[in-house]
């Protein structure tokens, strides 16, 4: 019955699969206009931008990740990004400037320098290629610059069909 025997020689080769969406930080994301906080969506006035954002409940904001963005065509003073992000720093998670592509890309920035690879080292990665999460294009250039000193060989893809990277 030997003969029969179902070898899984993927599991036998050593590989270790990697899977980039598990750094993906956990939290609502969400995004701020400060056309909100302009007279008219327009001008901002800096008696009432205070009053907007003294009147802010930060309990909405608790344990997110918020990116700060500027939808109006008003010019607006970095003094009022400072005040913003003063009143909302204490209850959320990350503050960023910019759209929900850059929140993500620093997120994950961020995860991948903290990310502590030895597990890897001098392993046979195999670094997923498909994800139900979207990771920026980004992310997977910084996984190469950590994993290129670490493991002995990176692929991408899946087991079946991967892209041989490099091996060291």
């Amino acid at each position: 019955m030997s003969d029969l025997e179902i070898k899984n020689k993927i599991a036998e080769s050593g590989l270790v699969n990697f899977d980039l969406s598990k750094l993906v930080p956990q939290g609502k994301r969400i995004g701020i206009d400060l056309k909100d906080f302009l007279f008219e969506g327009m001008i901002l006035k800096e008696k009432d931008f205070r009053e907007k954002i003294n009147a802010i409940d930060t309990e909405q904001y608790s344990s997110a990740y918020l990116y700060i963005y500027n939808s109006a065509e008003a010019i607006v003073p970095l003094w009022a990004y400072f005040l913003l992000t003063a009143k909302l720093t204490e209850s959320s998670k990350k503050i960023v400037f910019g759209n929900r592509e850059d929140l993500e890309v620093l997120l994950m920035h961020n995860a991948i320098q903290t990310y502590d690879f030895t597990d890897l080292y001098g392993k046979r990665v195999l670094v997923k290629g498909c994800s139900d999460e979207r990771i920026p294009e980004n992310a997977y250039i910084e996984l190469v610059e950590q994993l290129k000193p670490v493991v002995k060989s990176l692929m991408f893809g899946e087991a079946c069909s991967n892209v041989p990277i490099f091996k060291n």
